[in-house]
């Protein structure tokens, strides 16, 4: 036996001993001084055999005896915290590895709040602050071999990844701030890189390392949070910029991370890295090289995420596009996602933020492709392409209408460049000038910072100009003698009241308007009879009633003939006075017109809408005694008196030099009258829900007109809703719940929609006794499917819609239990 190790054992034993027995401070510093010559350092007087032989065999016992003899009244045996000290220096310089789990392993072998307990988890916080965590992870990069106990090492891991959550369930309320995650991971992420550090020096020493011990230093990444990579990713991306060896410490390190943590490593990398360089210099080609990662960055990244921002996907997809081996995935990836893109099960049943970022990525794969490598594969896009457009222009919703429309706009351009362009008209909003922009690739620049340096040189340029006389510019001189004769300087005449004079008179009766509507080939006139047509109707109600079905008849069918500004509101304005005057009569008509044949869908979107609009101006409360808000008022007719201003002002003089000693209140209460809508309400309501199941040759509300389908949801809902306090709301309430049920799972967002609206209608507008005396059966069914579409549907407004009609039973079940029936 070598007598150096018999002596670092027998010094143990007699330390371990004396600590075991001895009440003596003095006794217990001398025995404890000795060992830490053990622990290294300068001054250390110890051989490098004994300190191994301490450090592998009795460190750990050591530190073992030391935390059982933890007390206050042994920790004041010496004065000034002398021993205190003396204790806490063999955890703070020695091997930090076994310092630490013995930390961990003290911390939660104590059975409950203590004084040991906050002892111990002090000391675990000056080890922290002392930098201990970064030189557990330097021993395990310098080890130059797989080490003899792998389940030690797991361990040792294990406990510093959970540190947070393992403290914090110990101390509950008096944990100290440097366990919280917030502060812990980042002082980690430090750790981490001085190990890497330790590796990139070993392998410039020409030393080998244990790539092993790479992946375990890689697995506090895959369990941390962004703290950590907030402080990883930014020094990585600038130390693999100009090394070679860091980016293939990098690399390994990332071919070592476990498959189960592979995804949460790379989602964060993604989120964490400033550009499509830099994330290549992190991951290198490990999509080539590991298939879990190939899978997460091609599919679940790209098809099951809808939360990363547009820098991201732009990381992702130009990190896929900034080597020739990675393109290929590129490519697939464009073809799967214009797969996906087009689906019309995908379009019902994706939600729009999913939608819009798929729409995203199929723009900038095709932004970070060539046209050769476009042109390989041009038949198969363009059939994809072709078909996603045909089902995103048949959906029922405006923004996936419009997310078609662009995409199919510039996919065409950059698939088929020769052929004939697609273009379309819609609204540009944000969204869409957002995903035009994606057409073009972004800069290979790994910050917006980088970008904008390289961009502003060229900002800067200006056009070539003839410069004379002294640095003038020749088209600044030429325009200086034009401004002599400028006459800016003149008034120029108010022109606001001038009007249009016009050949051809606005007609003065109703049934004059209808023969120009009809048979008069003059424009003018056709143009005055349509703008004077409302005033006309509210004016002149009995010579509107004679001719009401008529004029109604005319004015569903009516086309502009020449540009009209604002034509198609005039025509709707006309048609809802029309309605409003005789509701009986022309809403029978428009109703039984809805569901006949050779009407477009336009024509029945405009009586649905026209039905809706004259039932809230007939609901108005009030609406005799005001004129109609779409009215022309009297003081817009021409001729029509108006008071002279003098008058006015005496009125004033007159009203402030009047004392009066008693006034009632000036204020007049709401104007008063019956709800004209109670007695027609049925006559608007049941034909529009009577025929819904009965297609037509060329229209059929269960197939592909789903478009109507769901306005006509919209528009018995808003009818429901008019009809509060009216005898007839019960029934339309019943039937309105039976054509709700019948439709429940229908497959369009935009018809859902519709049918969680009608339901809150019915449950405003039917009153609480009635709802439960006779719709008490149909509620429990609504409530159970009102339930499921809250927790389980992809559209997010058909979630918000149900959860509010949720709350409305809830109200009224409330309302009920707190006045109950007598």
């Amino acid at each position: 036996m070598d007598p150096a190790h018999s002596a670092v054992r027998l010094t143990v034993r007699e330390a371990m001993h004396t600590l075991s027995t001895s009440e003596d401070g003095g006794h217990i510093a001398s025995t404890l001084a000795p060992l830490k010559q053990y622990l290294g350092g300068e001054e250390s007087s110890a051989l490098p055999g004994e300190q191994e032989e301490f450090a592998r065999v009795h460190f750990s016992g050591l530190l073992r005896c030391l935390v059982s003899r933890l007390s206050p009244d042994w920790l004041e045996l010496l004065p000034n915290r002398q021993l205190e000290e003396l204790w806490a220096s063999f955890f703070l310089q020695g091997p930090a590895n076994q310092a630490f789990l013995v930390l961990m392993e003290s911390i939660e072998g104590t059975a409950g709040p203590s004084f040991h307990l906050m002892k111990m988890a002090q000391l675990l916080a000056r080890f922290l602050g002392a930098g201990r965590m970064a030189a557990v992870m330097e021993a395990q990069c310098r080890q130059p071999m797989e080490p003899a106990f792998p389940l030690l090492q797991e361990t040792l891991l294990t406990k510093v990844v959970s540190l947070p959550d393992r403290l914090g369930n110990r101390l509950q309320q008096e944990n100290l701030a440097v366990f919280l995650p917030q502060n812990y991971f980042p002082l980690l992420g430090e750790a981490v890189l001085r190990g890497l550090q330790a590796a990139v020096d070993s392998l410039r020493a020409d030393r080998g390392v244990w790539v092993g011990l790479w992946a375990a230093d890689s697995r506090p990444v895959c369990f941390s949070t962004e703290e950590m990579l907030g402080v990883l990713v930014p020094q990585l991306t600038v130390l693999t910029q100009g090394s070679c060896l860091w980016q293939r410490v990098c690399w390994r390190l990332m071919e070592c991370v476990p498959d189960r943590a592979m995804e949460a490593v790379l989602m964060g990398l993604v989120e964490a890295a400033s550009g499509p360089v830099g994330l290549s210099r992190l991951l290198g080609n490990l999509v080539m090289k590991n298939r879990k990662a190939q899978f997460v960055m091609t599919r679940k990244l790209l098809f099951l995420q809808n939360s990363y921002t547009t820098p991201m996907l732009q990381s992702l997809l130009g990190y896929l596009a900034t080597d020739s081996q990675r393109r290929p995935l590129l490519t697939q990836a464009l073809k799967e996602l214009l797969e996906t893109w087009g689906a019309s099960s995908a379009i019902r049943h994706t939600p729009l933020p999913q939608q819009r970022h798929v729409s995203k990525a199929v723009l900038i794969c095709l932004a970070y492709l060539g046209e050769a490598e476009l042109q390989d594969s041009r038949d198969e896009l363009l059939a994809s392409l072709m078909a996603g457009v045909k089902s995103r222009l048949d959906s029922s919703l405006p923004a996936v209408r419009r997310l078609g429309m662009i995409v199919a706009e510039v996919a065409s351009a950059r698939i088929h460049p020769d052929g004939p362009p697609l273009k379309f008209q819609y609204e540009e909003d944000e969204l869409s000038r957002e995903l035009l922009a994606l057409a073009t690739p972004p800069p290979a620049a790994d910050s917006p910072s980088e970008a904008g340096l390289a961009v502003a040189p060229a900002a800067a340029e200006t056009p070539d100009e003839e410069v004379v006389d002294g640095g003038v510019p020749q088209a600044q001189r030429e325009s200086s003698g034009s401004e002599l004769d400028s006459d800016d300087e003149f008034v120029p005449y108010d022109m606001s009241g001038d009007r249009e004079l016009r050949n051809s008179k606005a007609p003065m009766y109703v049934r004059d308007c209808v023969e120009a509507l009809t048979a008069s080939e003059d424009g003018e006139r056709w143009e005055a009879a349509l703008r004077a047509l409302e005033g006309l109707v509210f004016r002149s109600p009995m010579a509107t009633r004679e001719v009401s079905v008529e004029l109604a008849k005319v004015l569903l069918h009516l086309e502009e003939k020449k540009s009209v500004a604002g034509f198609e509101g005039l025509r709707q304005r006309a048609l809802v006075a029309v309605t409003v005057t005789d509701p009986a009569q022309v809403a029978e008509y428009l109703t039984s017109q809805f569901y006949a044949l050779n009407y477009s869908l336009r024509q029945r979107m405009d009586i649905l809408d026209v039905l809706t609009l004259a039932a809230q101006e007939l609901s108005r409360p009030g609406r005799l005694g005001r004129a109609p808000h779409c009215s022309m008022g009297p003081a817009s007719l021409p001729g029509s008196p108006v008071a002279p201003a003098w008058r006015v002002v005496v009125e004033e003089r007159i009203r402030s030099k009047t004392r009066r000693f008693a006034q009632g209140s000036t204020r007049q209460g709401p104007a008063t009258s019956p709800n004209e809508f109670n007695s027609v309400a049925g006559c608007f309501f049941f034909p529009l829900i009577q025929h819904f199941d009965r297609p037509l040759v060329t229209f059929d509300l269960l197939g592909d007109d789903q478009l109507v389908l769901g306005r006509l949801a919209h528009t018995l809902g808003a009818l429901m809703y008019l009809a509060v306090n009216t005898t007839v709301a019960a029934p339309m309430g019943r039937a309105l719940l039976d054509f709700v049920w019948a439709l429940r799972f229908h497959g369009d967002v935009y018809v859902r929609q519709g049918l969680l609206c009608a339901v809150s209608s019915v449950l405003l507008s039917v009153p609480a006794e009635r709802l439960l005396g006779d719709l008490l059966d149909e509620l429990l069914e609504a409530r159970c499917w009102l339930a499921g579409v809250a927790e389980q549907d992809p559209d997010e407004d058909c979630r918000v819609l149900a959860m509010r009609a949720l709350l409305l039973l809830e109200r009224l079940k409330d309302k009920l239990l707190l006045h109950p029936e007598p």
